[in-house]
């Protein structure tokens, strides 16, 4: 059959539907760890930074822990259209209830988003690669991920200036309301287009080797369930706080899942399913440092970074005064020293300077405002839409680098393109390492290019790694377990998200911020090479067992 110069039409309608269901995420995302730090009086939640940074680490780990019963339940029952449309219906509902104030609620919303994303994440991943699965299509994988990814980050880039208008204009409540009305546009979009991917979703039979789903549930998810419960209840902590340990001890009992499919795994599937393990191995380091976008870097950006625009360009701009720490509103900030840490005295009771906003504690002293002066800022979560910014600018250069490359017949392997982005999110680290001594280590404020030119090279990174992985995923995945594997490269993603969370908890205990930022350039760096001393062994294994 002679091969398309097209994509499948079903691409676009999924483009369009993950496009809106990630600006639904991210523009909760983007503004989550700023509304749990917000006072109260402001609608906030009011907790401590370390205590906040804990809560979006799990929950974003618990996020990508989901989609294993998800992409298990597509598998084998549901069918990958019906888990895409209970998982948005879900998450949808979640973020309105974001606007319901009341701890119970807020933990309930969570519940939903979790496991609204682990029935909507990795099917609709999984039905786009099934899209390709023609001959005329098999060769344009790839670059279909790379497409849809672009996608993904449509939405992650603009929702933050709706979050930030939303949240400033009306509340908290509106914007996390505007999330949830994104998730449904991306439902509905993809209702319209169903009829292009109904040939795609098709359960496969299972074979002898396979676990049934009763024995599943009895041995991996309720222990799962079992063990993250004990982890919490446990007197002290092993790893840190109560919901580090649930979440490692609940991530055990699937993750030896995992490995037991290697175990039970027939001949044909044996070297596959190892490579994949591998790699979903080496990429937690990944997520672990790129997620720090949501907590040490949107600390960076709002404590360190010189937000202060000439005048009041937009109605989403912060307008502070140096006395008020929200407008209209009297109220204490404790004292800070550079590193913007809570000092405390002899007693360990925290002490408190009546009218200094924290933004200006780093400010250049010429730039401090008298305190009646309003100062418009740019919105601290505008920052998170510079990575996805990123990604919609660069996508098409990346895309039409490897289609150069191959004309050539010079194009990387997959995993190469894994390793070498591993290599470049190392060095991205480095420039935030420069931003650290061009601010004197937060004596004063660090100009904002310093956290947008690291975002430009951890993005390049990140487009040679994330949609490789789940292109990868698609090609040696058994057809029967498509996206219970693309749960495991989920998986990966959720611990890597849980040790951002961690890593991010450190951030006060590193008075040099350049140690922290090498400590990820570090980590990032001994993944890379682990990646490129098995490169010929992944290659070999692609070469031979590629799901055409």
């Amino acid at each position: 059959m002679k091969t398309s110069t097209k994509h499948p039409k079903g691409l676009y309608f999924l483009f369009f539907a993950e496009m809106w269901e990630r600006f639904g995420y991210y523009l909760m995302i983007g503004i989550f760890l700023l509304y749990m730090t917000d006072d109260k009086t402001a609608g906030g939640l009011g907790l401590e930074l370390a205590n906040a940074s804990d809560i979006f680490g799990t929950f974003i780990a618990l996020v990508f822990l989901t989609p294993f019963l998800g992409g298990l339940l597509a598998d084998r029952k549901l069918g990958y259209r019906t888990s895409i449309t209970i998982g948005g219906i879900m998450m949808g509902v979640g973020y309105c209830l974001l606007a319901v104030k009341g701890e119970f609620v807020f933990y309930i919303a969570l519940l939903l988003i979790i496991l609204g994303n682990g029935f909507f994440k990795p099917n609709i991943s999984t039905l786009l690669g099934n899209l390709y699965s023609e001959e005329q299509y098999r060769d344009k994988k790839d670059a279909g991920y790379n497409i849809f990814y672009m996608g993904i980050n449509i939405g992650a880039f603009v929702c933050n200036f709706f979050a930030a208008y939303l949240r400033h204009n009306f509340g908290w409540g509106y914007a996390f309301m505007g999330a949830g009305i994104g998730m449904f546009v991306g439902v509905l979009i993809f209702w319209v287009g169903m009829k292009h991917y109904i040939h795609a979703d098709i359960i496969k039979p299972t074979k002898p080797e396979d676990d049934s789903l009763t024995k599943i549930f009895g041995v991996t998810i309720f222990p799962a369930l079992a063990a993250g419960v004990l982890g919490w209840l446990i007197p002290g902590n092993i790893f840190g706080t109560d919901s580090t340990d649930a979440f490692i001890f609940g991530a055990m009992p699937v993750a030896y899942f995992y490995f037991s499919l290697y175990k039970k795994a027939s001949t044909e599937d044996k070297q596959p399913i190892a490579a994949m393990l591998a790699i979903f191995a080496v990429v937690i380091v990944f997520w672990a440092v790129f997620k720090q976008n949501g907590t040490a870097l949107t600390t960076w950006a709002d404590k360190y970074t010189d937000r202060a625009l000439p005048t009041a360009i937009v109605s989403s701009a912060e307008k502070i005064k140096m006395a008020q720490y929200v407008e209209g509103k009297t109220d204490s900030v404790l004292v800070t020293d550079k590193q913007f840490r809570k000092i405390k005295d002899e007693k360990g009771n925290p002490i408190k300077e009546l009218g200094k906003n924290s933004y200006f504690k780093n400010e250049a002293p010429d730039k401090i405002p008298s305190e009646t002066e309003k100062v418009s800022l740019i919105s601290t979560e505008l920052f998170q839409s510079v990575n996805p910014g990123w990604v919609i600018l660069l996508t098409p250069l990346v895309v039409l680098f490897f289609g150069l490359l191959r004309r050539y017949n010079k194009e990387p392997s997959t995993p190469a393109k894994i390793g070498w982005g591993l290599f470049i999110s190392a060095l991205s680290t480095l420039v935030m390492v420069g931003a650290v001594y061009a601010c004197d280590n937060g004596e004063i404020k660090a100009s904002p290019w310093w956290l947008i030119s690291s975002y430009g090279v951890i993005t390049v990174g990140e487009l040679f790694l994330s949609p490789m992985g789940l292109s990868l995923v698609s090609k040696l995945s058994p057809p029967r377990l498509t996206a219970l594997m693309m749960g495991g490269w989920f998986l990966s993603t959720s611990i890597g998200n849980k040790l951002s969370g961690i890593l991010a908890t450190l951030w006060d205990n590193y008075d040099n911020k350049a140690l922290y930022f090498l400590v990820n350039f570090i980590l990032l760096i001994l993944a890379s090479f682990a990646i490129f001393m098995m490169l010929k062994w992944l290659r070999k294994v692609i070469s031979e067992h590629t799901n055409k």
